[in-house]
């Protein structure tokens, strides 16, 4: 991880956004290390968090969407493989594959913030056939609220960043709701806007 802090010292933004795109392809990165070090940087440099953030939140349609890729050309032959190469997938690909049943879309968006699921959900989503007009949304909102959390924390919180993840792991299980809830407030406000604009036309 030290080697990672100081290639985004060293090379900035680009490195920022090379190592954001890893983690959410599956390499073993912890956003909740690197993202609020991110934000963190960001603010020691005066670099505009209007501009991270986009940028983060491109990284990680990118990355996710090369492990959505990955499971939809190999499918259930893909998944049965990771776990016959890795034995101690099998748990997290279980979860994910539980939860991806009963909440499908959601699941893609809210999965972002749950330990294990976030690692192997954009393959179960590949491999189970989901349509990339439904991923690909659904994925950007999750990306969108997870990384903005934890940017803004790193942002603000500056040298103090690592503390980030100390109060993820105390805190984890409080988090799903919160976002929960956050997603449905967003479709209330869509809904409602969507429904304004029709009686005006």
């Amino acid at each position: 991880m030290e080697q990672i802090l100081s290639l985004f010292e060293q090379y900035g933004v680009t490195a920022m956004f090379f190592v954001i795109f890893l983690e959410y392809a599956c390499f073993p990165i912890s956003s909740e290390i690197v993202l609020p070090f991110t934000g963190a940087l960001a603010g020691k440099n005066n670099i505009p968090f209007l501009l991270v953030l986009p940028l983060s939140v491109l990284a990680g349609i990118l990355g996710t969407g090369l492990c959505y890729l990955v499971g939809r050309i190999g499918g259930e032959r893909l998944i049965d493989c990771i776990i016959r190469r890795f034995p101690k997938s099998k748990k997290g690909i279980e979860d994910a594959k539980k939860r991806f049943e009963a909440y499908g879309k959601y699941a893609v968006c809210v999965g972002r913030i749950i330990p294990l699921c976030r690692t192997y959900i954009a393959f179960i989503a590949g491999a189970s056939g989901q349509s990339p007009s439904v991923y690909f949304p659904f994925s950007f909102l999750g990306i969108t609220i997870w990384n903005s959390a934890l940017l803004s924390l790193g942002f603000f919180l500056g040298d103090n960043w690592s503390a980030v993840s100390d109060y993820y792991d105390r805190y984890k299980h409080l988090l799903l709701p919160i976002v929960l809830t956050g997603i449905f407030f967003f479709f209330v406000k869509f809904l409602l806007q969507k429904r304004t604009s029709r009686k005006g036309n």
